[in-house]
């Protein structure tokens, strides 16, 4: 087995106590059905997981069920796999802070550049919406994520990152959901005035125009959205239900499930950093 994806899905509605599932994407697997021998990095006890001959390119499995609860010094903070071979094979390392929050010394990456924000949103807007993109994605099938203006609430500044600059960053710790929503009701939401000024930030795959009032144009990766087009959006449940000077989501709820959105973002830095500032070009003002 060449690579391990783990991901986190709410089975609870509470933010403290949690019950989560750990869902494991297992690539690079041998033909024929098999046994995997894995445990929680720092678990004492091997666990077995049983694989059918007959599966797709990636075998995906809930791995672990596992509950947090609040307690003072908590290390209930994070969450990684370990494969028993050979070369030590680990998973991504997934992380939520509404339970419990990491030593101070502890670091989630290096950013390359000073990722800074704008009065639109700029290039720490457009980070947060991909990592909050990337914590549902496997489980929802969202294609985009929106970030309000609102909740980036402080420059993340270049080398390492520590929980201190990741929390005043984006303190909120918001659950992220997801609406599907048509292109033409997408527009409507991204044209509203906002009382900030502020627009919404979109993830990679969305880029859009503004002027006088409405949408001018819309790529979704690339391609034009058309008005009766299905995309599902995720976001932050506050920024869906309608506050900070926006309007309430239209479209049918998705999923409701994903992490906070702070676990998101440091869960993304781990994975790809050293991280870049992210270019701060996806929406265009006119």
């Amino acid at each position: 087995m060449s690579k391990l994806n783990i991901v986190f899905e709410r089975t609870t509605a509470s933010k403290c106590p949690v019950t989560f599932d750990v869902h494991g994407y297992f690539e690079g697997l041998p033909a024929g059905a098999q046994t995997i021998e894995y445990r929680l990095v720092g678990a004492q006890e091997w666990k077995t997981l049983t694989v059918p001959a007959k599966r797709g390119v990636v075998h995906r499995a809930v791995l672990e069920t596992i509950t947090w609860e609040w307690a003072p010094d908590s290390r209930d903070y994070a969450v990684q796999i370990e494969i028993n071979q050979p070369d030590g094979l680990r998973s991504n390392a997934l992380y939520y802070f509404k339970c419990g929050t990491p030593p101070s010394d502890e670091t989630f990456g290096v950013a390359t550049e000073d990722i800074t924000r704008t009065a639109s949103g700029g290039p720490l807007a457009e980070l947060a919406a991909d990592a909050q993109l990337a914590s549902v994605q496997a489980r929802s099938g969202a294609q985009i994520a929106l970030v309000n203006r609102y909740n980036v609430k402080a420059d993340l500044p270049a080398g390492p990152i520590g929980f201190e600059q990741l929390w005043n960053a984006q303190p909120a710790g918001l659950a992220i959901n997801v609406q599907t929503m048509t292109g033409d009701q997408l527009k409507k939401l991204l044209a509203t005035p906002n009382p900030a000024g502020w627009v919404l930030t979109p993830s990679a795959g969305l880029r859009y125009t503004l002027g006088g009032g409405e949408v001018l144009s819309m790529t979704l990766n690339g391609v034009p959205v058309t008005a009766t087009q299905e995309i599902r959006v995720a976001g932050a449940w506050s920024l869906i239900a309608g506050f900070d000077g926006w309007p309430r989501w239209e479209g049918t709820t998705t999923y409701t499930s994903g992490p906070d959105d702070t676990g998101a973002l440091a869960t993304y830095l781990v994975a790809h950093s050293p991280v870049p500032a992210p270019a701060g070009d996806r929406v265009t003002i006119q």
